[in-house]
């Protein structure tokens, strides 16, 4: 293997490259995913005051104010949700089909010699689908992925205000799960490249094997086909298998360690109720804000994960971009 395919895209290069070409649309989509997380924020926030003021004195008007505003934050989220959707995916898959187009520019430019080393159904792959991961980058993906930061925040500051106590003590399993995630998705990233390579062979030799059909079976060589198919598919099948183990360690981890948090915060909560310090509005409010604290970070688990295999895609789109 050629030593540039061991070089790796950085974050820096994507920035000035794919994403700051585009700042004007990703900041209308920072917008709207701003408005979106904040509008999600008030149906927790508006629990407390149903609870506690609402039902405990009878106040029909405030209801009715409360059920029109809660209304209004969830038509508000439907509404940037259709308009993410609209401006930022459709802009990733017209990148992707940039991208493909220049791809393939530079392949048929290049000498015959590089074809000698090449399988053609493995140069179609690399075209075609090692490109499909900028969709995370320029897509939803990014902004969710700022989205569920700036939920997770204000979701923080918020359980503090309501108990600093408890809050801190969802922190350490959270902190927990931070670092599994981290270390997780630096090793998954050269396994997700490798896995391109294995694809694109084992996709190249078939499409040759049944292009070339007449041959092999003019010498009696389907056997032999076949048996080179099953190794490459076996290699791909042990690929996937290590990364389905490491992102399966990340989801078990989360599910472990904020399901113990959720567990304490339920003892926390009824004690502190029993004994007069927290209000049922304050405890439900509370429970409520650490799902929208929570649910971002497993969400933002999952879209660092997609991350991962798009810069996995953008090293080996690199590579052959690189060859002259």
């Amino acid at each position: 293997m050629p030593k540039s395919t061991k070089s790796k895209i950085t974050i820096g290069h994507v920035f000035k490259t794919i994403i700051w070409p585009r700042k004007k649309l990703l900041f209308l989509g920072l917008i709207l995913i701003v408005i979106s997380r904040l509008a999600s924020l008030v149906l927790p926030l508006a629990t407390k005051n149903l609870m506690d003021d609402v039902i405990a004195n009878g106040d029909m008007q405030m209801l009715k104010t409360i059920l029109f505003v809660v209304v209004g934050a969830i038509l508000a989220q439907a509404i940037t949700s259709f308009l993410l959707t609209q401006l930022l995916s459709v802009e990733a898959q017209h990148l992707i089909a940039q991208l493909r187009v220049k791809v393939q520019q530079h392949i048929i430019k290049l000498p015959i010699s590089f074809f000698d080393n090449q399988k053609s159904g493995a140069l179609v792959s690399r075209i075609m689908s090692d490109v499909e991961g900028v969709r995370n980058l320029v897509g939803t993906g990014l902004v969710q992925l700022f989205g569920g930061t700036l939920t997770a925040i204000i979701s923080l500051v918020l359980l503090i205000r309501i108990n600093a106590m408890m809050t801190f003590y969802v922190l350490v399993p959270v902190a927990i799960f931070g670092v599994i995630s981290m270390k997780a998705f630096g090793y998954i990233r050269p396994i997700f490249r490798k896995r391109g390579e294995i694809n694109a062979e084992v996709t190249g030799r078939l499409t040759e094997t049944l292009n070339g059909i007449r041959v092999i079976k003019g010498f009696n060589a389907e056997a032999q086909e076949i048996k080179t198919f099953d190794t490459g598919v076996m290699r791909l099948y042990n690929n996937v298998k290590k990364s389905l183990i490491s992102t399966s360690i990340v989801t078990s981890s989360a599910t472990f360690l904020l399901g113990l948090a959720s567990a304490g915060i339920m003892g926390m909560g009824g004690y502190l109720i029993m004994q007069g310090e927290m209000t049922f509005g304050d405890f439900l409010s509370f429970t409520l804000l650490l799902g929208f604290m929570i649910a971002p970070i497993v969400q933002m688990s999952n879209i660092g994960s997609q991350m991962t295999e798009a810069f996995a895609g953008l090293d080996r789109t690199s590579w052959l971009i690189q060859e002259s």
